[in-house]
Parts: C-alpha cells; sequence; structure tokens
C-alpha cells in the first residue's frame, strides 16, 4: 500500500486521515498549524518535521488546508511539498480553492515527473467523520484510477468530472447550490416561526414533501436548535462564493443570488459570526426580521 502525506489535520482534514490509517495505510503528517490529534497519533499517524519531508516520505501526498494561498504555500513555498517530491508521486489537492489557479499548480507539479488531482469534496464534517464525502476529481483517469482505492476510504461517491481545475470548478457549482439552499430554508423558518407556527412541526411537514433536502434536515435543524458550533464555518462560504462571483464575473455570468447570499454570510461575518457554522446564516435573516426562529 502507498505510504500517504497527509497535510491539514482540521475539522475534515483530522477524520479523513483517519479512515486511512483504519484502512492500514502509513500516514505521515507534518506540523501545520498545530500538533497533530493525539487519536491519530494513537492510530499509527507519524510526524515529521515540514511538508518537504512529508513529501520525501510519502507516495502519495494529500492536501487539505483553508483556501488557495495555503495551497500555494504548503506546496511551492519555502520547504514545501514541491521541493521534496521526486518522479511517479502524486499529489492530490482535497481543499476548496480556485480552478484557475489549480490548474497552474497542476502544471508545475507535473513539470517535476510527478501527477496532480484537484479532488474537492462536500459533505462537511459529518460526511468525514462518516466516510461518505461526495468527491469532484479534476484530473487524468489513469491517474484517478490510482488514487480511487484511497478516496474509497473517504467517501462514497466519487466522479472523475473532467481535466485538472474541473473538480474545483464543480465544488464552486456544489457552493452556489449549499448556500442558496441554506437562505431558502432560514427564509422559511424565520417566515412560519414569525407568523405563529412551530418551525420544528413546519420542518417535519416539510419533509415529506418536495421541499426535502439534505439542507432542511442537518442545517434546518440547527437553525432550531441552535447549534452553530461549525461543522462548515461561515468564513469558508465566505471564501468559496467570493470563487463563484469572481469566476462569473470573468465567463460574463450573472449570479444574483449567489450575490445576495454572500451579502447576508457579509451580515453574519460582521457581527462576529464568521467562525460559526453556515447555517447561522439565519442569523442575518433574523436581524431585519426582529425575530429568531426559536428563542
Amino acid at each position: 500500500m502507498d505510504t500517504i502525506g497527509f497535510i491539514g489535520l482540521g475539522i475534515m482534514g483530522a477524520p479523513m486521515a483517519g479512515h486511512l490509517l483504519d484502512a492500514g495505510y502509513q500516514v505521515v503528517a507534518s506540523h501545520h498549524r498545530s500538533k497533530p490529534p493525539a487519536d491519530l497519533v494513537a492510530k499509527g499517524l507519524k510526524t515529521v518535521s515540514g511538508h518537504h519531508a512529508v513529501a520525501k516520505t510519502a507516495d502519495v501526498i494529500i492536501t487539505m488546508v483553508p483556501d488557495t494561498p495555503e495551497v500555494a504555500d504548503v506546496l511551492f513555498g519555502d520547504n514545501g511539498v514541491a521541493s521534496g517530491l521526486t518522479a511517479g508521486k502524486l499529489v492530490i489537492d482535497m481543499s476548496s480553492i480556485s480552478p484557475i489557479e489549480t490548474k497552474e499548480f497542476a502544471t508545475k507539479i507535473n513539470a517535476l515527473g510527478c501527477d496532480y488531482l484537484d479532488a474537492p469534496v462536500s459533505g462537511g464534517e459529518v460526511g468525514a467523520k462518516a466516510a461518505s464525502l461526495t468527491i469532484m476529481v479534476g484530473g487524468e483517469e489513469k491517474i484517478f484510477e490510482r488514487a480511487r482505492p484511497v478516496f474509497e476510504k473517504m467517501g462514497k461517491n466519487i466522479t472523475l468530472v473532467g481535466p485538472n481545475g474541473v473538480g474545483q470548478t464543480t465544488k464552486v457549482a456544489n457552493q452556489i447550490v449549499v448556500a442558496l439552499t441554506i437562505e431558502a430554508v432560514a427564509e422559511a423558518l424565520v417566515f412560519a416561526s414569525k407568523a405563529g407556527a412551530d418551525p420544528a412541526k413546519v420542518r417535519q411537514a416539510l419533509m415529506g414533501g418536495l421541499a426535502a433536502s439534505r439542507i432542511l434536515e442537518v442545517h434546518g435543524e440547527r437553525m432550531i436548535k441552535r447549534s452553530f458550533a461549525p461543522g462548515f464555518r461561515i468564513e469558508l462560504h465566505q471564501k468559496d462564493l467570493n470563487l463563484a462571483l469572481e469566476g462569473a464575473k470573468a465567463l460574463g455570468v450573472a449570479l444574483p443570488n449567489t450575490s445576495t447570499t454572500q451579502q447576508l454570510f457579509n451580515s453574519c461575518a460582521a457581527n462576529d459570526g464568521a467562525k460559526e457554522d453556515h447555517s447561522a446564516l439565519v442569523r442575518a435573516l433574523e436581524r431585519m426580521a426582529g425575530h429568531q426562529v426559536r428563542e
């Protein structure tokens, strides 16, 4: 089995790496932002000093960090992954970042004689813990097939959608759908609650009809229970919608509802909510309505 290097053991990355350890892979990590989680060390996670050392030790290097500049730094910064690569290794970026810069990263890694896949994920902390993530992959088919056994330990719906960069484009599209659906659920619950209906019963009723969705199920419940500890932070969804809006501008595409939803996220961030779960978008609508879905 390949040795896996894993950089970015945060809310999503830690359980993903845990599944690889459980499957019998040797997993190597560096100290990215903090010490690796103790439970992963107990499972056999090995730690080395620096991203360069991860790349030298591992056959496959996975990055799972918050934003495009961080991926660039991890890969190409001082003592970054690129400086430790040798021909034949595979770099997989599972972060959610710019499709345009992803293509540039792939070109640089390919020039070193190595392969590159962009493979962003959807499913949040719940999906990461359950190994049920949706994985959207950009790259060559033969490279995708090499990585498939690794992906299968972390996700269920695994799709090669096109060449490098298309995985990230698909993730941006995913984040548009998720954001706008969260906004729709929030509007519906604020409306129903202020009209005097029990929001929990409204949600239960809607789950049996055409309005049913995973967002209504999971995030609707969060809005009602006021459970906003982050599975996916508002500040990260802001980042993803920025990618959508920047891409739309370059393409000459109008995304009016995406723009409106981003303003609601901006309102939340301005009211100290940037690190709350993205379901807390409901707070922006509650402030405008002068009414909370549930006290």
